[in-house]
């Protein structure tokens, strides 16, 4: 089975709408798929209600998840660790023991036809900001899953 991470700061809006779109993707019993963040401070938190809603809106349930902190030890168990941006992208890199570690670690939408490099964290901004990050993650899940 391969095993997914999606990585972002808080684990409330960005890589929990990530996790839910790869699963509405996957066959589950191929690939599994978690979300961590780099900081800790909403450990245990459901995702932020815009990204339950905005996932809802589309037909995916993200409600029952739980935030929690990226770990070292997330690089053993999983197979790819997808990042939202430069900034969790290195913080993730720092934790890294060895190349094999660094390998297993990219940008989410290197995945994607985007020209950005990184998400933008709707947390500070407006609802419509949490559909055009969830149309960005989509069409990076969708590039994932054909590679995967």
């Amino acid at each position: 089975m391969k095993k997914v991470l999606m990585v972002c700061l808080g684990n409330i809006c960005r890589s929990p709408l990530a996790e839910g779109i790869l699963k509405s993707k996957v066959d589950k019993n191929r690939i599994h798929v978690d979300s961590a963040g780099t900081a800790g401070w909403h450990s245990g938190n459901r995702p932020d209600e815009r990204s339950i809603e905005v996932a809802r809106l589309h037909q995916i349930d993200i409600s029952s998840q739980k935030s929690r902190k990226f770990e070292i030890v997330d690089f053993d168990n999983f197979d790819y660790i997808f990042v939202m941006d430069q900034s969790n992208y290195q913080d993730v890199l720092a934790l890294a023991r060895d190349n094999n570690d660094e390998q297993k670690v990219h940008l989410i939408l290197e995945s994607s036809e985007n020209t950005l490099e990184d998400v933008p964290d709707p947390y500070y901004g407006g609802d419509d900001g949490f559909e055009h990050v969830y149309q960005m993650l989509n069409e990076a899940c969708e590039n994932i899953k054909n590679k995967l």
